[in-house]
């Protein structure tokens, strides 16, 4: 599930970038984009919980580690990539 969340929040990321580049309303699509980063976080974790309700103790010491520096840093991209038409508003209004 966390994958296709994941997908989806990288369409909503690159729709945001596209429509501020055609001067359109992109706010609905950057919400969207972080909107769906989170449930892909939440998503991440929920499949966490269920290994350790299970005690798949193999599951999680080959997947954690590696998933969750893959989170923060998608989680970092996704909010700078989100952000970028908002300061780039605001350094054009100066």
């Amino acid at each position: 599930m966390f994958l296709i969340l994941g997908i989806i929040a990288i369409v909503a990321t690159v729709l945001n970038l596209y429509l501020y580049k055609l001067g359109k309303d992109y706010k609905l699509a950057m919400a969207m984009g972080l909107s769906f980063t989170a449930m892909t976080i939440v998503a991440g974790h929920s499949m966490i919980s269920n290994w350790v309700k299970v005690e798949d103790w193999a599951a999680l010491l080959d997947v954690v580690p590696t998933l969750t520096t893959a989170l923060w840093a998608l989680t970092i991209v996704s909010i700078l990539l989100n952000v970028i038409p908002i300061f780039l508003e605001l350094k054009n209004k100066h």
